[in-house]
């Protein structure tokens, strides 16, 4: 998967995730890429900085610290990172449970009928709705492969126990 900062024709910034960068190219291509705010098809990448990780780091990178407007300095350089990494790792695991359970709130569980369904609503067989369910990776590259737009729903290590 490959994160893309991206801006509308009409100065709009947000990011999407796509399954690789020739599916971005495809999906802009034909027009299935949007700006969520205003819905213009008209999008460009916009300048990101290159995430780089180490040897030793491979498999395992963390996205580097976002800037943040404090008054407080750290105590010490080794504490500080560890401390900042942690808070972000909390934040962004509330914003993916958030996430995941808005969509559980606000979709139809399919179950295995996923990818049967989201063609159906594709190719206007079936009136359009939120909808997510199980699919393969394999049915999952063949939706992608269609230009039919789909995401993982989040799992967060505690629900793996």
């Amino acid at each position: 998967m490959i994160r893309y900062a991206l801006r509308c024709d009409r100065s709009h910034d947000f990011e999407s995730w796509f399954q690789s960068s020739a599916a971005y190219d495809q999906q802009v291509k034909r027009k299935l890429v949007t700006c969520p705010i205003c819905g213009s098809a008209k999008v460009d990448k916009a300048i990101m900085a290159p995430r780089i990780v180490g040897k030793k780091g491979r498999g395992r990178a963390t996205p580097p610290p976002e800037p943040t407007a404090t008054a407080t300095a750290p105590q010490d350089a080794q504490s500080a990172p560890t401390s900042l990494l942690m808070a972000q790792e909390r934040e962004l695991r509330a914003k993916l449970k958030e996430l995941r359970d808005h969509i559980v709130k606000n979709a139809d569980n399919v179950g295995e009928r996923f990818a049967t369904e989201a063609r159906a609503m594709h190719y206007g067989d079936k009136e359009h709705r939120p909808i997510y369910g199980e699919a393969s990776p394999d049915e999952a590259k063949s939706l992608i492969d269609e230009g039919i737009e789909v995401s993982p729903l989040p799992t967060l290590p505690e629900d793996r126990n």
